[in-house]
């Protein structure tokens, strides 16, 4: 079995939970995150303010804003077997992938075991 954890935008949420019901995983957990990605600032343009010299662009304010700010995204959590994980994963980025940074990341990791405590049901009968 596999965790498959994906961390996307805000706005893409309820396509995305559509799209993973109709391709067949229906359960999943899901979580208000926030974070950032790994865009570096360009310092000379920060030079360049401090300097007094106008910055016309309003897409470079904001990447120098950006450097400390947290952006709010989704973060779902689904738990399948191996053979499920390329379906999974592809639908994810077919939903979410539009080529700009921020699109997300996802995680795939191994899982052990999965117990269901109403049951006492183990392994994948308990997913």
């Amino acid at each position: 079995m596999k965790e498959v954890i994906a961390i996307i935008r805000m706005d893409k949420i309820n396509d995305t939970k559509k799209a993973l019901q109709e391709a067949g995983f229906p359960s999943m957990t899901c979580r208000r995150v926030s974070g950032r990605g790994k865009k570096k600032v360009d310092y000379a343009l920060i030079q360049e303010l401090i300097d007094g010299k106008p910055i016309g662009d309003p897409n470079t304010l904001e990447s120098i804003s950006e450097s400390h700010r947290l952006i709010s995204k989704r973060m779902i959590i689904v738990v399948v077997k191996d053979e499920e994980v390329k379906k999974l994963v592809d639908t994810i980025i077919e939903v979410n992938q539009t080529g700009n940074m921020g699109d997300g990341k996802i995680f795939v990791k191994n899982i052990e075991e999965v117990i269901r405590v109403r049951t006492d049901e183990i392994g994948i009968e308990a997913v």
